[in-house]
């Protein structure tokens, strides 16, 4: 993210910390007050939120500190692990959730429906206004995993006002622990994604949305590669990709082949958003043992 998107990301994720904080505590009051689950489930649901955008704020600081002698890639994958770990601590939430939803299902507890709906509605505003303000910097897994924090609190908040609609018209307070199942289902949805991506990222699995054979087409289908192998790719960040491989070429001046490194870094960038790369060429045939790591022939000549 650029200085001016980072300023205005960490902006936004302090205003949610504190509209967060805000709102657990009247969830808490509320819920303990009307012997809602659903409303105490929704405080727990948040608590997870609080955390997941306290976790975001902090990747997008380390995000933004430069390279290092140590950290050579930098930060980038702070916001990868603050997603991980959000994702993990969403399905903790939601296995608790079902926990206490099967007790309630067994000894339904009376709630009081309208204070559910009022405190339901309050939180639909602001999951609402908090999801809006994220969605614009949505495209980096860290912060999209707050966002979906965030969406999953206003769809979840807006079943908890259509059960105490359904209380109120029919006096079933079984409808409160059902609703609660519900919400942990929601949540366990929204963090299954995040999971995915985020080991994805961090075992150095391709990319989402990239696929080898078509990167290895659209490198040989350039003026003078002869053939491309070894070739691997892998992301830095959520948004940040990088690539190595072995390319072949003609036996031909090192002025030429620089036209040729200058097409293949042009074309990685505009097809793939592939700006980080480290190609090596080669005029003779490799010998493939875990990578190329040997050549046929004794006279040859590498380039980076």
């Amino acid at each position: 993210m650029h200085n001016h998107a980072q300023q205005r990301t960490s902006k936004v994720l302090r205003l949610s910390l504190l509209a967060t904080l805000i709102y657990i505590v009247l969830l808490v009051g509320a819920g303990l007050r009307a012997h809602s689950l659903a409303l105490l489930s929704e405080a727990g649901h948040n608590l997870s939120d609080f955390l997941a955008l306290l976790l975001s704020w902090f990747a997008v600081y380390m995000q933004s500190l430069p390279p290092n002698s140590t950290k050579t890639y930098g930060y980038q994958r702070a916001g990868v692990l603050a997603a991980f770990v959000n994702a993990l601590a969403l399905v903790v939430v939601a296995f608790f959730i079902f926990w206490e939803a099967g007790h309630r299902l067994y000894a339904p507890a009376q709630v009081a429906p309208r204070l559910m709906i009022g405190v339901a509605a309050a939180g639909v505003v602001m999951n609402g206004v908090i999801a809006a303000m994220l969605w614009a910097s949505s495209r980096d897994v860290n912060i999209r995993s707050a966002f979906l924090h965030m969406l999953g609190d206003t769809l979840s908040t807006a079943a908890v006002i259509a059960g105490g609609v359904a209380i109120v018209l029919t006096g079933r307070n079984w409808i409160d622990p059902a609703l609660s199942l519900a919400i942990g289902a929601l949540i366990l949805w929204s963090s299954w994604q995040i999971i995915h991506e985020t080991l994805n990222i961090l075992l150095e699995g391709t990319p989402r949305g990239m696929e080898l054979e078509r990167i290895t087409a659209v490198i040989a289908a350039i003026q003078g590669v002869n053939g491309v192998h070894d070739l691997h790719v892998w992301s830095l960040g959520s948004e940040s990709h990088a690539l190595s491989c072995h390319i072949s070429i003609p036996d031909i001046p090192l002025s030429e082949s620089e036209q040729i490194l200058r097409e293949v870094k042009e074309r990685l960038r505009t097809s793939f958003r592939i700006d980080h790369t480290t190609i090596q060429f080669e005029h003779v045939v490799c010998e493939v043992a875990h990578g190329c790591v040997a050549v046929v022939e004794d006279s040859h000549s590498h380039q980076h």
